[in-house]
């Protein structure tokens, strides 16, 4: 079965797309340098600033990264493909993890990230700087919740690494055969237990106690309010508690 290496979308303008006709992003654009001071710098590197100008603080990985996915958006959107393909390259293994783990099949998941990003070219216009990885996570779920209904098939199995051998990392010489079968079968028990939440519950329980998202990035990716968020992860881990029994430590705390 296809694993997330082999999810390489890349846009192809011979294939009739035409780039998204859009007003720019709004992102503060990078200082000028002069010419000389930018070939002596090593690449990826700040300037160094003026005498007498003061420093501010150093951006955060996350800030980093958003300020690097809003350059991308923006030339994506004057129609720089190449662009947009750095940004497939950048996301897809993640897309697909969350993907597998909404639809419980790593195939099926491969044809809700390619949608994801076809979907995400197509409506770039409607991205108005937020996290790119929030909105993009929002695309991906519906996405995925597509095709998990489209499918109509068994309940989704949330840690699809666990379905098969050829997903197992080597045993080492210390591997415990009790402890390994004890794991199989508190995955299957969060499996079956997602498999009877409701759509909503089961996403939220997903991002929130798999990915690790919390509230407000939840509520984003799902386009509900913040309230709803809460409400749902209350609601479903009830239900789970009385599903799991004693296996409900396996949720986040």
């Amino acid at each position: 079965m296809g694993g997330p290496a082999e999810n390489n979308l890349i846009v192809d303008d011979g294939a009739g797309a035409e780039p998204p006709r859009v007003e720019p992003v709004r992102a503060e654009p990078p200082r000028a340098e002069p010419a000389g001071d930018a070939e002596a710098r090593p690449e990826g590197t700040a300037p160094e600033p003026d005498e007498g100008e003061e420093i501010g603080p150093a951006l955060t990985p996350r800030e980093a990264d958003r300020l690097r996915d809003l350059r991308l958006v923006e030339r994506a959107l004057g129609g720089d493909l190449d662009a947009f393909n750095h940004l497939v390259v950048l996301y897809q293994d993640y897309l697909h993890a969350v993907a597998a783990r909404l639809i419980g099949d790593w195939e099926a998941a491969d044809d809700a990230v390619q949608e994801a990003f076809f979907s995400a070219y197509r409506n770039l216009r409607s991205f108005r700087g937020q996290a790119f990885r929030a909105w993009l996570t929002r695309i991906a779920v519906n996405a995925a919740t597509d095709v998990l209904r489209a499918r109509q098939r068994r309940p989704s199995q949330p840690y699809p690494e666990l379905d098969g051998d050829s997903w197992e990392p080597p045993a080492g010489e210390s591997a415990d055969p009790e402890r390994e079968a004890l794991r199989r079968a508190q995955a299957r028990a969060l499996s079956s237990a997602l498999a009877q939440l409701t759509e909503g519950q089961r996403t939220s329980i997903v991002l929130f106690d798999v990915e690790g998202f919390d509230y407000p990035e939840i509520a984003v990716m799902t386009g509900v309010s913040l309230g709803t968020v809460k409400s749902r992860i209350h609601r479903g881990r009830l239900a789970m508690r009385d599903l799991l029994g004693d296996a409900v430590e396996l949720l986040r705390s």
